[in-house]
């Protein structure tokens, strides 16, 4: 279809007429200089895209009317320039694009059409562990480990990255996902198909939001959208409330990026952001680096917001010039902005747009801080934080207490390791990781924390041994500076070794501590602790030991470490006493902002992100020796527990933090079935390329409420036998009989994280339809994806009003003509019959209706 605005296209430069754009300004329309920048980062995108079916001129018209429909819960379609996956997320994807290849040939297509039509870059960043972390060989032990684990899955991916286009792999030992992102993937602006247009993007992991920091909008989504997205169709979101957040003053010295993104953190819970976009203006702004700013975007899941957007300006384009991109590209990419009016001045409070809501932060109130012990929001001053976690010891059970009765407030408890005697207490640091892209992205931190090192080793200064000490890097560039800025030599001292590329201990990748560590703290039910720089620290997230963990920036994280328990005041108390006696305080060895900016200045430089960047996709030595198959079509291993082709294409008809799998669950069972071992059992998330691994998680939360269950857990009652069953097990048994089954649930229902096994789950189980109260947003549209019908109560009504036990027959009277959120019929087989909405809510999705899901929607027009 011809797009209605293609008389706004014009070419960038005259002497270029074949490099085109969507010239925003041209629409005439006051309203556009007045859009908040992340909103016009959507306009345009409808506008490029617009073909009256995927994206229609209503929703065009609903984007431009942002300020007066914001707050109707208007749905808009929207096409980002490109999705990013992390391996968890993104082995699932590969197996359905290779699972729709084998589909098409089936119908008689050619299945080198199915690829990527959306440009896809896959980082594999969550595999590797910290099994060992004292030593220059950390590093290699390491990462043979993590092959040795995940060589199949490897394997597979190598495979798809030759035989998909539009599909790059960045191997394992690269980086982190979005510091890649940052510093080599992100366009800014992108030059494709003879149109420039800006780049956005949307990740199979929560914290893609981190590109916000480069004015590149992205955000994370589930799988299923993602695939749809990879697939050339929109993602449906509700147009977002955009909360402007303006930054005043400056930064104090002492004061780090982390310290300002905690203190927003909390500040951002308080207001109240879920479901909406933040957008950051101010004078303050121009104070931030763009490695400040992308701190602040990366922790944009914790204060839950969608989005944390900071507009390019000239800070942005100089971050690009200093990471070695392309000069040629960089002037266009300017000049680009500037055309269109996406090129922002902070000082200048002229351009400032409509917000929905204005707050503000004083850069210049924040302090040195921490989170915890238990939620990345819950901020601590470092002058309160002895005093706040002997707090905790005794408060009531909860994010900030653990009901230790008071006369074990002082518990010790002796243990020996390496051949010498230790003492454990409660709030003693056995855990102190650097990690995370959130920090280590930010030469200020790393380098900061790189100069405290050096100043505590000169100072005589030394960490305890049991202390499980990790540094891993977000990318090369990384160890790089450090090494040729002379501080690395100081940070391994202390036992800050590199431990290998990847999330590790942010994710809780954190490895085993030493064994007589563990004792001791279980012995003395002892609250211990992990200090990280990472960006959550839920409770059993980063180690099962350390009941109390917090975030912190690099440099906090190598103090506590030294001092070895969080139970100290700095101000008052010495980190340590050198070999000479003398008292060594924090404040004798913490180094200036203008010490940290003279060596970055020197030290970060172009050619160091031209050097690592550039031999990227071949510097792992494993990877290159990996033997993948060189077939177009791949050859699936009926053996192999990791990769299996799924059955949604040959007609046969996981929720919220399910990591590990339990010994006794029907996914334990089959993986024993199949040989293996409870220790080679891995987690949930790196066999999601297996169906049969996944469906048997679906509803595997030990923490699940099922009304037909008195407790809770994972199991059903199956009808009419009456026996308690798991789900699994029930779901299989029903298949037997051909009975399609139907899920009745309350409120938000779908809400946690996997959300597209939480859709594909229940398909492999047979459910043809879900009944509830309401939908996470994204969960109603992953199951439209999978062809789910999403049925919702009509106002009022719920299973107690209608007198629903879930013990009846149901069916679904479905009208030959459907449309949009109608309402249906369904009769009980008791002769009880009621109405519901019907949750398909645009055209679009009643098409992927009727072609059984998104991905047979696409196997039968790519086949065609």
């Amino acid at each position: 279809m011809s797009n209605p605005f293609v008389g706004i296209v014009e070419p960038l430069d005259p002497k270029q007429p074949l490099k085109k754009f969507f010239n925003l300004n041209k629409l005439g329309d006051a309203r556009y200089a007045r859009l908040p920048f992340s909103i016009r980062v959507l306009l345009e995108a409808a506008i490029r895209n617009c073909d009256d079916f995927l994206v229609k001129k209503e929703d065009v018209e609903n984007i431009l009317n942002w300020k007066v429909v914001q707050h109707k819960n208007v749905e808009v379609p929207f096409k980002p320039a490109r999705v990013i996956l992390q391996d968890f997320t993104g082995v699932p994807a590969v197996v359905d694009f290779a699972a729709m290849r084998d589909a098409v040939k089936k119908l008689g297509g050619d299945p080198e059409k199915i690829n990527p039509i959306c440009p896809a870059d896959l980082v594999i960043d969550h595999s590797i562990q910290v099994d060992f972390n004292r030593g220059s060989d950390s590093l290699q032990k390491n990462q043979d480990l993590e092959f040795e684990r995940n060589k199949e899955r490897f394997e597979f991916l190598k495979w798809g990255s030759q035989a998909f286009q539009n599909m790059r792999i960045i191997p394992p030992g690269s980086g982190i996902i979005h510091q890649v992102n940052l510093e080599y993937l992100a366009r800014v602006v992108f030059d494709q198909d003879g149109y420039y247009y800006p780049d956005s993007v949307v990740g199979t992991d929560s914290h893609t939001t981190m590109i916000d920091g480069l004015g590149v909008l992205g955000w994370g989504v589930g799988g299923i959208e993602a695939e749809a997205v990879m697939l050339g169709q929109p993602i449906s979101m509700v147009l977002p409330e955009v909360v402007g957040y303006k930054l005043l003053g400056s930064p104090q010295p002492l004061v780090t990026s982390t310290d300002i993104v905690l203190t927003i953190t909390k500040h951002l819970r308080q207001v109240g952001v879920v479901g909406k976009f933040v957008e950051f203006f101010g004078p303050g702004v121009a104070q931030l680096s763009i490695a400040d700013r992308a701190t602040i975007a990366n922790m944009c899941p914790e204060y839950g917001a969608t989005a944390a957007f900071f507009p390019v300006d000239d800070i942005s384009i100089g971050y690009l010039m200093q990471t070695g991109r392309d000069k040629e590209k960089i002037t266009c990419t300017r000049k680009y902005l500037e055309a269109v009016g996406m090129l922002r001045d902070f000082k200048n409070s002229a351009q400032d747009p409509d917000f929905t809501q204005v707050v503000e932060l004083d850069l210049h109130t924040v302090v040195p801080c921490c989170s915890g012990p238990k939620r990345p929001q819950d901020k601590v001053a470092v002058s309160d934080m002895k005093k706040d976690f002997e707090t905790c010891l005794g408060a009531k059970q909860g994010f900030k207490g653990f009901q230790i009765a008071p006369d074990f407030h002082n518990s010790k408890v002796k243990f020996t390791f390496e051949g010498c005697d230790f003492e454990l207490v409660h709030g003693s640091v056995v855990i102190a990781a650097i990690t995370s892209c959130t920090n280590t992205s930010n030469p200020s931190v790393m380098l900061g924390a790189g100069l405290l090192a050096r100043k505590a080793v000169e100072a005589g200064l030394t960490v305890k041994p049991y202390i499980k000490t990790s540094l891993s890097p977000g990318s090369g560039v990384v160890t790089y500076y450090l090494r040729e800025s002379g501080v690395m030599h100081y940070l391994s001292q202390l036992g800050f070794d590199v431990v290998g590329y990847g999330c590790m201990t942010c994710i809780g990748n954190s490895g085993p501590l030493p064994e007589s560590v563990v004792e001791a703290i279980t012995k003395g039910d002892l609250v211990a602790v992990g200090v990280l720089s990472g960006n959550r620290n839920f409770e059993g997230r980063v180690h099962p030991n350390t009941r109390a963990n917090y975030l912190a920036s690099p440099p906090l994280v190598i103090a506590y470490a030294i001092a070895g328990t969080v139970r100290i005041d700095f101000e008052k108390e010495p980190l340590g006493i050198n070999a000479s006696g003398k008292k060594i305080f924090l404040k004798d060895i913490w180094p200036t902002r203008s010490e940290i900016q003279a060596v970055e200045h020197q030290f970060v430089i172009p050619g160091m992100f031209k050097e690592v960047y550039q031999k990227i996709e071949t510097v792992n030595k494993s990877w290159n020796a990996l033997d993948a198959p060189s077939d177009k079509l791949y050859t699936w291993n009926p053996k192999s527990t990791y990769i299996k082709s799924p059955p949604f294409f040959d007609g046969k008809g996981t929720l919220c933090h399910i990591l590990n799998i339990a010994r006794n669950s029907p996914a334990a069972r089959y993986l024993t079935s199949r040989g293996l071992t409870p220790r080679e059992f891995n987690s949930y998330g790196s066999r999601r390329g297996n169906d049969a691994v996944m469906a048997r998680g679906t509803f595997a939360n030990i923490r699940l409420v099922n009304k037909f269950i008195d407790k809770q857990g994972p199991q059903t009652v199956h009808f009419p036998s009456g026996e308690t069953l798991d789900v699994f097990d029930a779901a299989e048994r029903y298949k037997q009989g051909g009975h399609p089954l139907i899920v009745l649930a309350g409120k938000e229902y779908g809400a946690g994280s996997s959300r597209d096994w939480a859709a594909k789950g229940p398909f492999l189980l047979g459910v043809k339809a879900v009944l509830a109260e309401s939908y996470e947003r994204i969960h109603r549209s992953n199951l439209v994806g999978m062809g789910v019908i999403p049925l919702q109560y009509l106002p009022g009504e719920d299973a107690g009003t209608l007198g629903l036990t879930g013990r009846e027959r149901y069916t679904i009277i479905i009208p030959e003509k459907l449309k949009p959120q109608m309402n249906v019929q369904i009769k009980l087989d008791t002769g009880k019959t009621f109405h519901a909405i019907m949750r398909f809510d645009t055209d679009v999705e009643l098409t992927y209706f009727h072609n059984g899901g998104i991905l047979n929607y696409m196997i039968r027009k790519m086949a065609s």
